[in-house]
Formats: C-alpha cells, structure tokens, sequence
C-alpha cells in the first residue's frame, strides 16, 4: 500500500513538473522577440492549475519547471559569453522564481498570495545578484499588450501583478469560481484604465531635431575580435549621411575606443568635435576609456563648437558581459577570452544640459532598469537616450528585447526615447511607447526624427516601486493569515486539500469522515 502512494505520488509530482514547464513556455512565448501577450495570461493559469490544491514540495517543483521554460530560453543571449556561467544563472534564477508558487500557497487563498509573491520575486530578480539581471520577467510579456500602460502608474511591478491577476482570472473561471475570477479581472481592467488615464508629463513646446547613427555591420562580433578602427570609421562614414540643420547627433555604445588615454587627448575625441562642429550640433557618442583589466563605459557629450561638455559612465555593468562574476572561479572551467577585462562602476544619474536640451541616458543594459531611467528624468531629463551595443549577440533576441523594454522606459517617464546601436536595432519610441521607426540589422542607416522636449512625471516616475512592492507584501499577508489561524485551530498543518470541482460538495453519501 506504502509503495503504490509512493508511485502515485511521484507520478503526480511528474504531472506538476510537466504542467509547470508547460506554463514557463507559454510565458517564454509572450515575450519579445516571439511575442503574443495573451499567452502570458494562459501560462500563469496553466501554472496556477498545477500549484492548486499541492503540498509545498509540489509547488516547488512546478515552480521550479516553470522558471526554467521562462529563462532557459528567455537567458540564452548570456550563452555568447559563457556557457558555464549561462547555466548558472538559469538554474539560479528558475530556483528564485520557484518561490512564487511555493509562497502562494495551494488553497484557494493562492489567489491572493501568487500575485504578491511574483511581484517581490520580480522586484529582487531586478536588483540582485549581480546587480540585477531583470530579462524575460512576468511585466516584459506584456509590451504589445494593453495592460503595459500600467507601467505610468505602478512600473513593471504594477504590470508583473496585473498579468498574474489576469491569469488568475482565467485559473478561477475555470473552477467555475466566478467571483474571485469577477474581482480578478476588475483589478485588470481598473488598472490598466488608470495607467491610460494617468499623468504622463508635459511638452514644453520645443522640440529637437534628432539624428540617430547606425555603422552597420555583421552581427555575433566582439570587441577582441573585431577591428576597433573599423567600426569607428563605418560610424564616420554613416555619419555623412546626417543632414544640415539637426539639434543632436547620437552615436552608439562604446563605438569611440581611445585605450589607455584619456577622452579629451584622443585623436579619435577630436575628429568627433571636428563633426560636431561641421554640424554645428551637439553630439552624444559611446566611448571606451582605460588600458589593462579594468575599462570605463562612457557616453560623451561633446557642444556644436566641439567642445566635451561631459560624460556618463555607465552604472550597472552586464554580468558575464562587461564584467565576470567569481573570474576566478569561472576561469578554471572556461574560456574567458570574450570578456578579457572587468568594466568598473560609474556613479550618478545619466544626465547633461546642453544646447539642444536636457538629455537623460542610460547606456544599453541600464535600458532594463526602470531606477537608471527615473534617475535620469529626475536628474531633468526632457529625452531619454539610449546609446546601446547588441552587435556582440549572432540572433535578434537580444536586439529585439532591447528595443521592445525601451518602449516601457518611454510609457514609465512619459520621455521620447531615442536608442542607436552599431548594428541594430536603432529606434525612435514616443512616450506612448510606440515605435515611430526603427532601422534594419546590419544596414548603414541614420533615423532622422523630430521629437518634443518634455518635463513632468508619471506617477511611477514620482513614487517609485514602493507603493507596488507595499501592496505585494499585504497580499501575501492576507493569504497568509486564514492559513494559520486555520492551522493554529486544527493543530499541526496538513497538506493543503485540492479544491472541489465544480457541483463537488462535503456531505452527503459520498463526504468522506474523519
């Protein structure tokens, strides 16, 4: 008897680990760049089906499946780099994602804990370890979607809750539990109508005249492997193409290497201002500064009279990218060649006054950071620029990511946000989030566009993730508090009961007694 449950236990947990996984591919495919938002609906549904009525370690498991058919494929990009290190991060990341699930709880109080709990695992997911590695989350399946207009009010942790609500929705119908599903949905609607209805800043009445410059090239190159003077002079050359009159001439990430000397000796620094001055423009171009194992990310500002009015090095680094977490460790197992040194840390906002107005940045990977952009904007900010550098990445996932969380940024400020990359994609975002116009990958191609200068915030941009992150801990509290007392009334806890099927009742000829 003891060895039939036992097989019919682990046959269960095999349907949760299988259901589960089904669920994290169904959220992998609402993602950019394969993309529909309504499947992220069925996955945490699908998910929530798999966790109902299960014991923690059931839960734990579906959780677990899930995360790896979310990040598997959602944190194949960090393969370029690292094979190793890749694997890591997606059995560590699957495993922080597991706690969603596992803390929600398997009664029908899950309804209330699941949401709560995806929304702190996000929120950590965001800022920790290695600074944060927030790709593939819950909020980035939602980008085309309505709901994303939730971002102005609660950023993508408001986002993250309202797709999990969704789901549950969906989950509770199912059940034919048709006021949970009611509220559920309610709480969708509600949001996502206050984020089309919330502040979004102001047009100050001017405008800037904008030229964003691709180089174009072959993509899955790196930087030890490709001619530093090569993409320099094809970003000279695109360059060519600008025409008289623009405000502001944006040039890609880390496209101006100078080695071991300081920017404003450089020989390359100089033939910039000598195009700024040409242009009569102010331009903004990513920079590579410092010799031996460290190096400096920099975006430089240089006037229409060719003089640096300042630079931003870049704040969050991309790990296994730009800097390798335990180098040490990893090296004895791998090759390490793709990453030969560590970037070090910028400190501050990403902001410069200038002539064509005030200009906030975030370089590349800071693009995924909602707390880069809101310091920006802060900081006065009236455009957000990207100047970014995904030509190291051989398929368009990462390209394709980046300009898609690009467009939460512009919906989060309420800023026009101008992206340029070496090889695509290069974008122009209104602060609706649309793309107005992007370039193709590989071409030698410049965006010309006319964008408003804008000033004000969102309520997010005001707030922050607190009041999101303060709702998430009140809901797992509430689902928290039935339990125990239910607990604390029967004595030592018991699996939780799967819930009844529709019509299925406790009494009668079929109850079972106790």
């Amino acid at each position: 008897m003891r060895q039939h449950r036992d097989m019919q236990g682990g046959r269960d947990a095999l349907r949760r680990a299988v259901t589960g996984l089904g669920a994290g591919l169904l959220l992998t495919a609402a993602l950019p760049p394969f993309g529909w938002w309504p499947l992220a609906f069925a996955g945490i549904a699908v998910l929530d089906r798999a966790i109902a009525g299960q014991a923690p370690r059931n839960r734990a498991l579906a959780g677990y499946a899930c995360g790896l058919g979310l990040l598997v494929p959602g944190l194949w990009w960090m393969g370029e780099f690292t094979l190793p290190g890749t694997v890591i991060a997606m059995l560590f990341f699957a495993g922080m994602f597991t706690a969603g699930p596992l803390l929600a709880g398997g009664s029908r109080w899950r309804w209330l804990g699941l949401p709560g709990a995806v929304v702190l695992v996000e929120a950590v997911r965001g800022a920790w370890p290695f600074e944060g590695v927030p790709i593939a989350t819950v909020a980035q399946t939602q980008i085309g979607g309505p709901l994303a207009y939730s971002v102005r009010l609660g950023g993508p942790l408001l986002l993250a809750l309202l797709t999990v609500a969704a789901g549950i929705a969906l989950s509770a119908a199912w059940e034919r539990a048709w006021r949970p599903a009611g509220v559920a949905a309610a709480v969708v609607v509600a949001g996502t109508a206050l984020g089309l209805l919330a502040p979004h800043g102001a047009a100050t009445g001017a405008v800037i005249d904008v030229a964003l410059v691709q180089g174009g090239g072959e993509k899955g190159t790196r930087a030890v492997e490709t001619g530093k003077a090569g993409v320099y002079e094809a970003h000279l050359a695109a360059s060519e193409r600008i025409r008289p009159g623009v405000d502001l001439v944006l040039w890609p990430e880390d496209v101006v290497d100078v080695g071991g000397v300081a920017i404003a000796e450089s020989a390359r620094a100089a033939e910039v201002a000598r195009l700024a001055a040409e242009l009569d423009t102010t331009v903004v171009a990513g920079a590579i500064e410092g010799a031996g194992d460290r190096f400096r990310n920099l975006a430089v500002t240089w006037d229409p009279a060719g003089r640096i009015l300042g630079e931003y090095e870049k704040n969050v680094r991309v790990p296994f990218g730009e800097w390798i977490p335990f180098r040490s460790l990893l090296d004895n197992l791998a090759d390490l060649s793709a990453v030969p040194r560590d970037a070090t840390v910028g400190q501050g906002p990403g902001f410069v006054s200038t002539p064509a107005g005030d200009l906030g940045m975030v370089i590349s990977w800071e693009v995924f950071f909602p707390r880069r952009a809101r310091a920006a904007v802060d900081a006065g900010g009236e455009v957000l620029l990207v100047p970014t550098n995904a030509s190291s990445f051989s398929t368009v996932q990462m390209p394709a990511i980046e300009l898609q969380v690009a467009r939460l940024r512009a919906l989060e400020t309420g800023r026009w946000t101008l992206q340029a990359a070496p090889t695509g994609f290069s974008g122009v975002i209104d602060p609706a989030g649309r793309v107005q116009q992007h370039s193709d990958l590989r071409a030698q191609q410049v965006l010309h566009a006319t964008v408003e200068r804008r000033t004000g915030h969102t309520p997010y941009g005001a707030t922050g993730d607190l009041p999101v992150l303060a709702v998430a801990a009140l809901l797992l509290g509430a689902a928290a508090v039935p339990l125990v007392r239910t607990r604390g009334a029967r004595g030592p806890a018991a699996p939780d009961r799967p819930p009844a099927r529709p019509g299925e009742g406790r009494s009668g000829a079929g109850a079972a007694s106790t």
